[in-house]
């Protein structure tokens, strides 16, 4: 009897040290929290990549053809908007911006 009682003691304390999970032990595991916080957020992005993505628009910004250019000052001045709802951006580029000269 005496015998059964001590094995029984020892295999509650194999099972108790083999099987017992602590608090962090788990969170490497897996993550119960589906949030992170705002630093961690921000690893995803890598800020080499935020910087070439720039670089390649203003890359495309340079490249644009010239009717696209004269369309975008036509679109900021309100007036030639105006115009070129009537007769088109090409017509109201040459009515209000014709006499000067290209850069």
């Amino acid at each position: 009897m005496r015998t059964l009682i001590v094995l029984t003691l020892l295999a509650f304390l194999v099972m108790t040290a083999t099987c017992y999970v602590s608090m962090y032990s788990e969170q490497s595991l897996a993550f119960s929290d589906p949030f992170i916080n705002r630093r961690r957020a921000n690893d995803f992005i890598q800020p080499d990549m935020r910087l070439q993505a720039i670089s390649q628009e203003r890359i495309r910004e340079r490249s644009k053809a010239p009717r696209e250019h004269q369309r975008e000052m036509c679109e900021d001045y309100y007036p030639c908007e105006l115009y070129a709802y009537r007769h088109g951006y090409a017509a109201a580029y040459r009515h209000y911006f014709g006499r000067r000269r290209a850069k």
